[in-house]
């Protein structure tokens, strides 16, 4: 695919004050889990936003070391032209720069913004080299006379990304100045940020303990702390000339990395890494958004900065510890999201070895059968408050095997499978065990949610599901499957004896207990606290159907099958609960009590569309093209929210407002899985 482009383009008289300019978004990241994202106005709304949030070594995690630049054209006549975006005030939305803004598009996933000033037309472009703290900022006159005056004016603030905003700013800023070498100097204990200009008549203006307030209106809306103060040591003067892009680079790395770069070589090689992402996906068929979630994927993918002793992970020197971060901005890498999203991600794009790296990293951090939840940022240890990560694993490592039968790693891993099963079976953290009685597996523990269903505020939690959830029960009958196979392919059938009595068990008592026969659907929870049956019609019932070993009789599948798509079915994914439930929300907003109280009582997750066109293809094997249908939602919302991305959630009812992490890994794994395999049918 020779171009890949998403242009998003304005009519002149369009209102300039629109909400598109504030909730459009873009990121771009740098494989280590570092980025930087704004809006496509150039306002700062979030903590999160950043021109570079670097990945530095634990204890500090993901930090914002450059948080905003002002962008100024200095015409003939001396007017000085805002267009980097601010908003003027608290109240008021009207954005300084918004009239020069012409064309936003997204080239291979890399941002590009059009600025028209009076005749004179700046392309924009950002760029982060892969596996750097760096970012690289490109300005070019293409059209207007031979050159024109320019100022940038960077702002800091050095803090944690998910620290809130108000977070006094030190006395300890000051500008080092070094030649052509610029340096900031904040927090002792943090690398200075250093700024390039690939100009040789740059020129300084010192404003001495410049600082500016900045609103976050975004913070505002989600309850949390909106106004908070940037640093500026003054404004960058240059010089742009008509074809000859100046490029503004500032990293946290050392000056002889710095001082190498070719920035034109680099946009150049990172632009023909992108293409080579995509070309090794054969079956996308012109699919342009496939192609995108192809880019999108591979900011997801990170080698983690200072968190794992490399040493007890790697065998051998073509090894890397690998992971997936499950959602930008504020998420960290989850077990559970890992292994959903690994599939889409790595196989369906012919990663192949981040795969199995990302297989054999987290079975380093089995720790009594369980896999971690998350992994804090910043934090050297994972939590591992979760029931169903481990089982997901099974399911990862089968389908990795499906891709590349690659015997080796399964040999490698197998223990840690065995150890698994066994803890289950016999009791592990968190009172997740096999019930001797009935063979299904139970959960939960006071004060912890362990499903994929998490949502808690304080001790409130919100959808407790303590019991034996359908999901988590169609999850360990699949991994049982799954190592029943293993165990007879490594060590025979004698071998494998003590578990296949488990199979049948908790396959019979799943279809005696679980069948709601009054409503035709599965219950969610049975045997649970407080309440044997729960009968709210919730998704999790799909995963009955979609695993690869079903456990759910196949003459319900269609019943099943249907009340889901009547109730829960959405253009988007599916409801998190069926309208009429007491509990259902129809918006996911407002503090965090109120968006968790929303968080799984209706809100819908794209990830969901996934198993349900699995489930869809096994009902309906022949209907192929509804199922591809049942994607195109998502080629609209790629236009939306973080262009050319997908976001964790939406509202359950129309017109289904994008919320949450505006770009979601599991979101676009599945999206992405499912148009890869509908394209090869």
């Amino acid at each position: 695919m020779e171009e890949l482009v998403r242009r998003i383009k304005w009519e002149d008289d369009s209102p300039k004050n629109s909400e598109s300019f504030l909730t459009r978004e873009w990121l771009v990241t740098n494989g280590l889990g570092g980025y930087a994202s704004g809006t496509i106005s150039g306002v700062v709304t979030r903590r999160y936003h950043g021109l570079l949030i670097a990945a530095l070594p634990n204890p500090h995690g993901r930090t914002v070391m450059l948080n905003h630049i002002s962008e100024k054209i200095i015409l003939p006549d001396k007017r000085r032209i805002d267009i980097g975006g601010e908003e003027t005030s608290l109240n008021a939305f009207a954005i300084h720069g918004i009239d020069y803004l012409k064309e936003f598009r997204l080239e291979f996933g890399l941002p590009v913004w059009v600025y028209n000033v009076d005749g004179f037309i700046i392309e924009k472009r950002i760029l982060l080299p892969h596996k750097h703290n760096t970012v690289l900022i490109s300005y070019r006159l293409i059209e207007g006379s031979s050159h024109v005056e320019f100022s940038i004016r960077p702002s800091v603030h050095f803090r944690r990304h998910e620290d809130r905003v108000n977070i006094e700013l030190s006395d300890d800023y000051r500008i080092i100045i070094k030649g052509e070498k610029f340096e900031i100097a904040g927090d002792p204990l943090l690398p200075h940020l250093k700024f390039h200009i690939s100009d040789d008549n740059v020129s300084l203006d010192i404003l001495q303990n410049q600082t500016r307030e900045i609103y976050y209106r975004l913070e505002a809306s989600r309850g949390y702390e909106e106004v908070g103060e940037l640093w500026s040591p003054g404004e960058f003067n240059m010089i742009l000339k008509k074809e000859n892009e100046v490029i503004f680079t500032a990293s946290t790395e050392e000056w002889g990395s710095i001082l190498n770069y070719n920035p034109h070589i680099i946009l150049q090689e990172e632009i023909q890494r992108r293409r080579e992402l995509i070309l090794k996906v054969p079956d996308l068929k012109e699919n342009t958004s496939a192609a995108e979630l192809v880019i999108a994927a591979e900011q997801f993918l990170i080698t983690p900065v200072g968190r794992v002793d490399e040493g007890d992970v790697k065998k051998s020197a073509d090894e890397e510890v690998r992971t997936i971060i499950a959602g930008y901005h504020w998420f960290t890498d989850w077990g559970r999201d890992t292994m959903i999203s690994l599939e889409g991600l790595t196989l369906s794009t012919g990663r192949l070895n981040h795969a199995k790296w990302i297989l054999r990293t987290f079975a380093h951090y089995v720790r009594n059968g369980l896999l971690p939840n998350l992994f804090p940022e910043g934090e050297q240890e994972g939590l591992y408050h979760t029931a169903d990560a481990s089982l997901w694993y099974f399911h990862a490592v089968d389908r990795y095997l499906s891709y590349t039968k690659d015997d080796e790693t399964l040999i490698e891993i197998f223990p840690k499978l065995k150890e698994i099963i066994d803890y289950h079976i016999r009791g592990t953290d968190f009172n997740i065990h096999v019930d001797s009685d009935d063979g299904l597996l139970y959960q939960g523990k006071e004060h912890f949610q362990l499903t994929w269903m998490d949502a808690k505020v304080e001790d409130w939690v919100v959808t407790p599901r303590r019991g034996k959830a359908v999901e988590i029960n169609a999850l360990w009958y699949n991994a049982l499957c799954l190592f029943v196979n293993w165990i007879r392919q490594l060590n025979g059938d004698k071998a494998a004896e003590p578990y296949d009595y488990l199979i049948f068990k908790a396959r019979e008592s799943f279809n005696k207990k679980f069948w709601y026969n009054e409503g035709g659907y599965l219950y969610d929870v049975i045997d649970g606290e407080g309440i044997t049956y729960d009968n709210a019609c919730r998704p999790n019932q799909i995963f009955a159907i979609s695993l690869p070993n079903p456990i759910l009789g196949a003459e319900k599948w269609a019943r099943v099958l249907n009340i889901v798509q009547e109730k829960l079915l959405t253009p988007v994914g599916l409801r998190s609960l069926a309208p009429g439930h007491p509990d259902y929300k129809e918006k996911y907003f407002g503090d965090l009590r109120a968006r968790d109280a929303a968080y799984h009582q209706g809100t819908v997750w794209a990830w969901l569309i996934g198993p349900f066109i699995d489930a869809w293809l096994k009902v309906y094997p022949n209907k192929k093209e509804e199922a591809k249908n049942l994607l195109s939602g998502f080629d609209l919302h790629l236009s939306e929210a973080c262009i050319g991305s997908i976001s964790e959630v939406f509202d359950a009812e129309t017109p289904f407002t994008p919320r949450g992490c505006i770009a979601q890994a599991w979101s676009v794994a599945e999206v992405l899985r499912c148009m890869i395999n509908l394209n090869r049918i």
